[in-house]
């Protein structure tokens, strides 16, 4: 075996796994989009399948712009979703530990020094 061999092996794999990496993506932003109708995705499918590669780059010139918007729009929304989890999982936000540090100022338990730190504490937050 000579090294071009090995060359040519290594090249053909990387763009074996380049391919499907752009397949896995592309086929997942057709499903995710909600604004295409079951016919138009179905279209898009039959297309990629028949002309392989050729498929592939009709998509992402004709809609690859809008992949990234739709992507980060998912990403925002998947945060916002755990953002949410966590605020009602945790039950606690600046309000409420402002109110129980002020409830501990008034029970005498935290004094003006320890109020006013614990306070800038939550606020920085």
């Amino acid at each position: 075996m000579h090294v071009w061999d090995f060359l040519e092996w290594f090249v053909m794999i990387f763009f074996f796994i380049a391919y499907f990496m752009i397949l896995f993506s592309v086929i997942t932003d057709i499903f995710s989009d909600h604004d295409m109708n079951g016919g138009v995705k179905a279209l898009w499918i039959i297309l990629i399948i028949v002309t392989w590669w050729l498929g592939l780059l009709i998509y992402l010139i004709v809609r690859g712009k809008g992949m990234a918007a739709r992507r980060q729009a998912l990403y925002e929304q998947a945060k916002k979703q755990q953002d949410d989890y966590i605020r009602d999982v945790a039950g606690t936000s600046h309000t409420d530990e402002l109110e129980k540090a002020a409830k501990l100022h008034k029970a005498g338990t935290l004094n003006d020094k320890e109020f006013e730190a614990l306070k800038k504490k939550i606020l920085a937050s």
